[in-house]
């Protein structure tokens, strides 16, 4: 690799969605503060919501340069949980800064780039053109949520989004609850805010009563909690409902 070349700098973001915002520092190290400040050239997942990051980065630690004078590009948009029909060309030619020798900062929405959330394809981009990636330590929902769960951490699989159709929704939470019986394995699957209620809702009608079904909410955030019951316990709350504006995290062992 060329002496000259940038690198592509994986940076944290809080788990909050800036919707109860907790103090950025509580969060995020002064390390990774400190080399997000310091960075000119981004990749994000959206513009808008890197620039309200940044305007809080900026309040711990100050920017190297104006927030406007930044070069901020938006990462590719592909249908949700996938980087299908994106081109390796068009990830290739977000890392042009890096081949002239700057370092790019890649940013999801909430967490680390690339674990649940956008940017796999530019790390890939990235090892294809021989540019070093460097991962700054920041939360990640998966390991946070199953840590507080007390489900399986020694064996787990991420499923992203489950379908929307609600019969293939049961059809697939019964096959990933199959697979967890036969392998001692936790199923983890996220969802949209706004939907939060409605797949835990969902996940209490199609899986067993012996589950075990464990929802994490805003975890980092004020207001967040993990909650863990047999499924069958479950089904005695009074219609348990979740936040609409906090990222939840759904995981379930039979």
């Amino acid at each position: 690799m060329s002496a000259s070349r940038g690198r592509l700098i994986l940076v944290p973001n809080t788990l909050d969605l800036a919707t109860s915002p907790t103090a950025i520092e509580q969060v995020l190290s002064r390390g990774a503060l400190q080399r997000a400040a310091g960075l000119q050239h981004w990749v994000v997942e959206n513009a808008k919501t890197a620039r309200a990051f940044l305007k809080r980065v900026n309040e711990v630690q100050p920017l190297s340069q104006p927030l406007q004078e930044l070069s901020i590009q938006e990462m590719p948009r592909a249908r949700k949980g996938s980087t299908d029909g994106i081109s390796a060309e068009a990830w290739e030619a977000l890392l042009a800064p890096a081949q002239h020798g700057h370092d790019i900062g890649l940013l999801s929405d909430a967490g680390l780039p690339g674990v649940a959330d956008p940017g796999a394809g530019l790390v890939s981009a990235a090892h294809r053109r021989d540019i070093v990636v460097d991962v700054l330590a920041g939360p990640s929902s998966l390991t946070l949520a199953l840590a507080a769960s007390g489900l399986n951490g020694q064996r787990f699989a991420f499923e992203g989004y489950l379908p929307q159709d609600t019969a293939e929704r049961a059809q697939r939470v019964r096959a990933l609850e199959a697979r967890s019986a036969q392998e001692g394995q936790t199923q983890i699957a996220i969802e949209t805010p706004y939907r939060n209620t409605a797949l835990l809702v969902a996940l209490i009608q199609a899986l067993k009563p012996n589950t075990r079904l464990s929802v994490a909410w805003g975890l980092t955030s004020a207001g967040g909690g993990c909650k863990t019951l047999s499924v069958a316990q479950w089904r005695q709350q009074a219609s348990p409902t979740l936040p609409a504006d906090l990222p939840a995290v759904f995981m379930w062992l039979a």
